[in-house]
């Protein structure tokens, strides 16, 4: 089992290393078919990608465009990926080695659920302003190593409550699918432009909802009046966390159980 302390997979490399379609398949491809070096790093290629992803969106993300911040030739990308697929995984990956060094020390609190919590916590602030990562989480093994050490960090954590395998994997599963779920939803992209040219501004939506459910009939959805107020005034990240917690409740109240 691998050691949940085990630092994140960093990736080096530059015209000596070629990728895509994994390391040997690259490596064969670089054999069969001369190319010219290229006049940047591996490690230039996906962080420009991730610059690219956060500024818009995994569609927006094409070799042409990313070539053009690079200042060099759409070849020079494919020197080191295949396609459009293996380098978003790669970029995820490469954010996912900062989460992992964000709880890098989340791995020994008395209480195993603390640090489910706080690497939890990490991985929704990377996603919710993330969008893409999200749907890329754990996309293949072998493009992302720290996304398979992340969940191997987690899950020796819900190891420590002592359930058998099953409901340590749905405990993990439903933690992981809360945090996703969640992140995404939050950080999805903004309504299209009016014909003004306007983008809405989420509060606006918001208040949008908020007209549409005060005039919504009493005797018919009495749960919507009675937490109106609540939904007007609440926070997204405070929400978030309320509900992890009431998740993670229900891990412990498990947990108990199979401990009595």
């Amino acid at each position: 089992m691998a050691d949940a302390r085990t630092p994140p997979r960093t990736r080096s490399g530059g015209p000596d290393r070629p990728r895509g379609g994994g390391r040997a398949g690259a490596a064969a491809r670089a054999a069969a078919t001369p190319r010219r070096r290229a006049s940047h790093s591996l490690e230039a290629v996906v962080s420009e990608a991730v610059a690219l992803l956060d500024e818009a969106g995994e569609s927006a993300m094409t070799f042409r465009a990313l070539a053009a911040r690079l200042g060099g030739g759409v070849g020079s990308i494919y020197w080191y990926v295949s396609s459009k697929d293996e380098l978003v995984d790669l970029a995820a990956d490469h954010v996912l080695g900062s989460v992992l060094a964000a709880t890098e020390g989340r791995t020994d609190a008395e209480d195993p659920l603390e640090d489910v919590r706080a690497t939890a916590v990490a991985f929704f602030d990377a996603v919710v302003v993330r969008p893409w990562l999200g749907a890329r989480f754990l996309g293949t093994t072998e493009q992302q190593p720290n996304g398979m050490l992340y969940y191997e960090r987690l899950g020796q954590q819900v190891m420590r409550l002592g359930m058998p395998p099953r409901q340590s994997f749905e405990a993990v599963s439903a933690v992981l699918g809360f945090v996703v779920g969640t992140a995404a939803d939050l950080g999805r992209q903004p309504a299209a432009p009016t014909k003004d040219g306007v983008v809405p501004e989420r509060d606006g939506d918001l208040g949008a909802a908020l007209a549409q459910w005060r005039a919504m009939d009493r005797q018919e959805f009495p749960f919507v009046h009675f937490i109106l107020d609540e939904f007007a005034a609440h926070d997204d990240g405070e929400q978030f966390r309320a509900g992890l917690d009431l998740l993670l409740a229900g891990i412990r109240l498990s947990a108990d159980r199979f401990r009595a």
